[in-house]
């Protein structure tokens, strides 16, 4: 729920939307009340506060962003290289049936599934400036140790240990994005740290064409181990870097980072957007879990995310499409990039747009329909210009549909964090079981259609549009409540659920 800003519009107060999360009778507290809580911010006037939230956005801008953009680059790097290496004969060096390839495929994301929700719970407690580069430190060793693979299993058990220690880091990014950022400024950062997964594979195929086309039997490795293996060197460097360039939370990230000044501004901004109370107020981490659990918004977006995962499940064997459209093998690494860097693109304009209006329902509906036509040209005509056109508006659609997500999740639930991170990783990993089965629709002896694996994206895209209009009939309904509940007691508030 968003508050109409009554105060100069100039002033840091009315750039904070309050939002407005369980159901208490007890009035929220005011911008001003709230102020009055932070000594170094209550006697300043409102141009010099405003000042200080523009210096704090630039250093979570300068620092924060790019430093969680990259790292989650180099996570889809590490999720999508297989892609490309099966292409330069990583599955035929490793004797893998097709059945074989696609478990391991499926492996990846039951990591995941066991990893995501303790992990996300117990970094909303703990300290992600030490937890996120550590598992990225993890999973970036075991994706260098794959150069060494010498059986099928050994593969599926790689894949299992890599998503087990990527598992949390996504939901945590979006977690963190949701601790520093208001609502209105929350769509396009995370968008532009969400392009992560669309530029890795920009970056996946320009490497493809780079390292798979030239490298092959130099120092012994083929040309898919020097892939994996580079690839692996630089997530580790990246890792590294990480530990000088993470936040905490906006409550206890000290002098390193912030000013005393910042650090009061930060947890002004976020107490505002959270209805007067801190997201570190209430429950620990098996309250927040079990908070999480009773609310109809996680279950309702757990479905939501669900068919939108399961609408991006081409990502996997993209390489293998494009690879059915009769191009050399180096034009067919290039032309992966164009369509990923159009979703790049539209989805930090959309996302901007959504933020900017705070509106999700419609920029998603709209998104999830863009994709559902890109599917069904791609599998209903073999002319080559159509089918590599519906492979831009297949790449735009989920992408960006899945961004809007991540916030509008955390927006009507963004308190307590232990909840919120709860909500986000329940979401995000039984969503991943569309993983464990969408793999086996993209076999080779469908190609070039892949009839199943396009018949199933539409199948996703249209039900992600009727979940769509599920969740805002129920916040339809929980914000007439709130009206009649105001009306029957004369209490004022003007706080809204965002749709």
């Amino acid at each position: 729920m968003v508050a109409q800003p009554t105060e100069d519009r100039k002033s840091i107060e009315s750039k904070v939307d309050v939002q407005f999360v369980e159901e208490q009778s007890a009035s929220a507290l005011t911008t001003e009340q709230i102020l009055q809580q932070y000594p170094l911010l209550k006697d300043k006037p409102a141009k010099e506060r405003d000042s200080i939230n523009k210096k704090l956005l630039r250093k979570l801008d300068f620092f924060f962003l790019p430093c969680v953009t990259l790292m989650l680059i180099m996570c889809f790097l590490d999720r999508i290289n297989v892609s490309n290496a099966r292409l330069a004969g990583m599955q035929k060096d490793l004797h893998m049936t097709d059945t074989q390839w696609s478990a391991g495929i499926s492996m990846f994301y039951v990591g995941h599934l066991i990893s995501q929700l303790p992990g996300n719970v117990i970094l909303a407690r703990g300290n992600p400036r030490i937890l996120l580069p550590v598992c990225m430190l993890c999973w970036s060793a075991v994706t260098i140790s794959m150069t060494a693979l010498s059986s099928p299993w050994s593969f599926i058990f790689c894949r299992f240990l890599v998503g087990f220690f990527e598992g949390p880091f996504t939901p945590a990014v979006s977690l963190m994005t949701s601790s520093w950022y208001t609502k209105n400024e929350s769509p396009l950062r995370m968008a532009i740290w969400h392009a992560g997964n669309i530029v890795s594979n920009v970056v996946s195929g320009l490497l493809a064409a780079a390292i798979l086309t030239k490298m092959h039997n130099i120092g012994s490795l083929s040309a898919w181990q020097w892939f994996i293996l580079i690839e692996g060197i630089a997530s580790i460097i990246i890792a590294v870097s990480a530990f000088w360039f993470l936040p905490k939370w906006p409550h206890n990230t000290g002098t390193y980072y912030l000013t005393a000044e910042e650090s009061a501004m930060a947890q002004f901004r976020m107490q505002v957007s959270n209805g007067g109370i801190s997201e570190d107020d209430e429950g620990g981490r098996w309250a927040g879990i079990v908070m999480a659990a009773k609310d109809p918004f996680t279950w309702l977006f757990t479905v939501l995310h669900f068919f939108v995962i399961m609408a991006q499940s081409f990502k996997d064997f993209f390489p293998s499409i494009m690879a059915t459209f009769g191009f050399g093998t180096t034009e067919t690494y290039l032309l992966q990039a164009p369509p990923y860097i159009v979703a790049f693109i539209s989805c930090c304009a959309v996302s901007w747009s959504s933020g900017r209006v705070l509106e999700y329902f419609w920029h998603m509906a709209a998104a999830m329909l863009v994709g559902l036509a890109g599917t069904v040209v791609m599998i209903s005509t073999l002319q080559q210009a159509a089918r590599y056109f519906s492979l831009f508006l297949l790449c735009s659609g989920p992408f960006i549909a899945l961004n809007l997500q991540l916030s509008w999740e955390t927006a009507v639930v963004p308190r307590p964090r232990t909840k919120r991170a709860a909500l986000v990783a329940i979401a995000n990993s039984l969503s991943n079981v569309t993983h464990w089965f969408t793999p086996y629709f993209f076999l080779t002896n469908q190609e070039p259609r892949y009839e199943t694996g396009g018949g199933s994206i539409i199948a996703a895209c249209g039900a992600s549009v009727i979940v769509l209009i599920i969740i805002r009939w129920y916040i339809a309904k929980k914000n007439k409540q709130l009206i009649k509940r105001q009306e029957e007691t004369g209490e004022t508030n003007t706080w809204r659920y965002v749709t």
